[in-house]
């Protein structure tokens, strides 16, 4: 059986996020996403950790479920198909800001830990060493190599992902504060780590062409600000629900147990192409390189996205992969594509009505989205909404990139159709 995961995330203790991050919430639109095992995300804060003490429970090896009284009550909320046993892992995401070969370094890391007695510990270990109230993503004046030290020395079997390592501002390969190499950040403890996240201004193909990460296995997730935003990118595995399980098979990089990923269009990130958001300046790598990188409206140097920061580093050109990739299949959320086939906003009430009933019919968004017939769904929604899903499916799709913190836009149907659709002209 598939296991989809999604495992960055934050709760309403991190900063610009929503306060409908709760653990019931995260139960509740995991199971309407399509999600089995989500992360908890900043586990350090202690107001969090203590919520996760009280209202979690044990469940499989180093999993928990959301304790009977809780989940009962999200259950009765649910449609019947929905209804799902969600589990949690426990996971945080922790930024290092500390200085290393003369440069500022400002790295974001994903820590997950198997038991909450392992997260006590680290939070003791951690409290020590910065303030960990401030923010459910802690900020900590410490090398990311000693971190690791740290979370190996709580549990051998941490799971220490390097975070969206392409991210311009936050990330161990990110052009403004990171490196050239993992080995320069986390030295004689890299071969502790042994996955990566791609973010979601990067995918797999991506990332192969640096030769180096060819050791590591590529995960994906959606570092949700809101538990709506949960799915959008997530990892697949076929193992038996445990903590351990999930760990060997990214540690083995085993192809019939680590899946792949569901990819967010990476054109889409906030941070794809190069850029000046304040400038509305958008450019591809060769048009940066040409200015020198200055943006031509204010003199600035342009923030350098990711599709230019691996054009840097890849010593693979464009299609030339090793066969190391597993699947990735790009989606796009429910809401924007039934809002792009019906030209409703993607919160009106009447997009959201259609979700509902598609969740509802299909069981969650991601069976929609990637299992669901289609004439199914064009039994339920409509020529148009199925005809959307059909076309995400086989990546028909016009995108005009993110840059600079700015996300992208995707196009499903064109300009013509959207002003057939808007004359009272039925799409198809």
């Amino acid at each position: 059986m598939q296991l989809v995961t999604d495992l960055h995330l934050h709760s309403r203790f991190a900063r610009a996020t929503s306060r409908d991050l709760n653990l019931a919430n995260l139960h509740r639109w995991s199971a309407l996403k399509g999600i089995d095992i989500v992360g908890t995300g900043d586990f350090t804060h202690p107001a969090w950790f203590a919520e996760l003490s009280e209202q979690l429970e044990p469940a499989e090896e180093g999993l928990y479920q959301l304790g009977a009284a809780w989940r009962k009550a999200v259950e009765q909320e649910l449609p019947e198909r929905s209804r799902r046993e969600v589990r949690f892992m426990l996971s945080v995401e922790i930024c290092t800001i500390y200085k290393k070969g003369g440069k500022t370094r400002k790295i974001h890391h994903i820590v997950i830990l198997p038991s909450l007695e392992s997260v006590a510990c680290l939070n003791q270990r951690l409290g020590a060493i910065g303030n960990l109230h401030s923010d459910g993503r802690p900020i900590l004046c410490l090398d990311s190599r000693d971190l690791l030290e740290i979370c190996l020395e709580i549990d051998e079997e941490v799971l220490f992902v390097p975070a969206h390592i392409w991210t311009p501002h936050f990330a161990v390969l990110g052009a403004a504060s990171g490196f050239d190499s993992l080995e320069e950040c986390y030295g004689d403890l890299l071969p502790q780590i042994f996955a990566v996240e791609t973010g979601l201004s990067s995918d797999p193909p991506m990332n192969r062409r640096f030769s180096a990460l060819d050791r590591f296995a590529l995960i994906s997730n959606s570092d949700a600000h809101s538990p709506q935003k949960l799915a959008r990118e997530a990892t697949c595995f076929d193992t038996e629900r445990a903590y351990s399980a999930i760990y060997h098979a990214l540690k083995d990089r085993d192809p019939a147990r680590f899946l792949g990923t569901l990819e967010f269009y990476p054109h889409e990130g906030k941070y794809y192409y190069d850029g000046h958001r304040k400038c509305a300046v958008c450019w591809k790598p060769a048009q940066t390189i040409e200015a020198a990188g200055v943006c031509p409206v204010c003199g600035r140097p342009l923030t350098v996205g990711v599709l230019h920061r691996i054009e840097l580093l890849a010593d693979r050109a464009e299609g030339m992969l090793p066969d190391l990739i597993p699947s990735c299949e790009y989606l796009i959320s429910l809401d924007e594509l039934v809002s792009a086939a019906l030209g409703f906003g993607p919160r009106s009430k009447k997009v959201r009505t259609v979700c509902d009933r598609l969740v509802a019919e299909m069981g969650s968004e991601l069976a929609v989205l990637r299992s669901a017939e289609i004439d199914d769904i064009a039994s339920s929604a409509g020529l148009p909404v199925a005809e959307g899903v059909r076309r995400m499916r086989s990546g028909e799709v016009d995108i005009r990139p993110g840059y600079d913190g700015e996300y992208g836009a995707i196009r499903i149907f064109s300009e013509e159709e959207r002003k057939r659709r808007e004359g009272g002209d039925s799409l198809f």
